[in-house]
């Protein structure tokens, strides 16, 4: 969607130094993540063994995150990426009112939006109303609060819910796939707006709540758990949904990344208040609380 008028990155991201960051402008994004997704997918023993091996060597990989460390255990690259937890690893807080954190992350940016406007880093700001591709869709949230979560390759890759919610809509934006690193998003402006992603707004007991899955360079798909795998998108693609949209509780899976990126969490105003200590460079993990949030109207 386009932004919203008078709105221009440049003049909301002072002080970026774009030639740090020239490959990622340069870079045929698309092309490469489209090798990924075939190289991630192949099946020969040999190879798949060897990404695997590599993999858990280069990233340090927390090994309580992977349920069986054996190459041989996994059918390909991917697989073995995309793995679930081992069961009881994830405890999802169960308080009333609490938000649970939807990722295995760290915390990028979080706060109030100011002006429609949400912090991506170091004073750069981008407009609410592109991330989200639509006035409309935006309004909800534009007093609101929000969190990234930058997901590191070595993290878990899979997406749950932070709270009870049901799917109100749901629209997948095309765009760029600039690398969603912390070198990226402190110099390219607007970067979660320039990047594909995925927005999905939810009805909760806290109001209106949105979750965007922000692809990336090298992500090859965005996949959730009521169509499967997104197919690479030309225009906006838009959904909406009844009383007989997708039904999700609390800490159940919503979707996952095939390979890494970055979920921003919007709460309407006066709905949400972040967890102390959620700031910049923190860690969080699955089920953790994020916020506390008001119940009903």
């Amino acid at each position: 969607g386009p932004p919203p008028p008078g709105w221009h990155p440049g003049r909301h991201c002072p002080g970026r130094r774009p030639w740090r960051v020239l490959d990622q402008h340069l870079l045929p994004h698309h092309l490469l993540s489209w090798l990924m997704l075939r190289l991630t997918r192949v099946r020969a023993r040999w190879f798949k063994n060897w990404q695997i091996r590599w993999f858990l060597r280069r990233y340090r990989v927390d090994p309580t995150t992977v349920p069986d460390p054996d190459p041989e255990a996994w059918p390909d690259f991917n697989s073995f990426f995309t793995r679930p937890l081992p069961p009881g690893t994830r405890p999802v807080v169960d308080g009333p009112g609490e938000a649970a954190s939807p990722v295995d992350g760290t915390v990028s940016q979080a706060g109030d939006l100011e002006d429609g406007l949400l912090l991506q880093a170091k004073g750069c700001r981008y407009a609410l109303e592109a991330l989200l591709a639509g006035a409309e869709r935006a309004r909800p949230f534009r007093a609101g609060s929000f969190a990234t979560l930058y997901l590191a390759p070595a993290d878990y890759h899979r997406v749950h819910m932070p709270l009870d919610g049901r799917l109100l809509e749901a629209c997948h934006v095309p765009g760029r796939l600039f690398s969603v690193s912390p070198r990226t998003t402190e110099e390219v402006p607007g970067l979660f707006v320039r990047n594909e992603r995925l927005v999905t707004v939810w009805e909760t007991e806290a109001g209106p709540m949105a979750l965007v899955l922000v692809g990336a360079l090298f992500v090859a798909g965005i996949e959730t758990v009521w169509t499967g795998i997104l197919p690479r998108a030309r225009r906006p693609l838009s959904w909406r949904y009844g009383e007989g949209g997708p039904r999700l509780a609390r800490g159940q899976e919503l979707g996952r990344f095939n390979m890494g990126s970055t979920v921003i969490v919007l709460f309407a105003p006066g709905r949400a208040r972040l967890a102390p200590g959620i700031r910049p460079g923190v860690r969080l993990r699955m089920g953790e609380l994020l916020a506390r949030v008001r119940i009903g109207s």
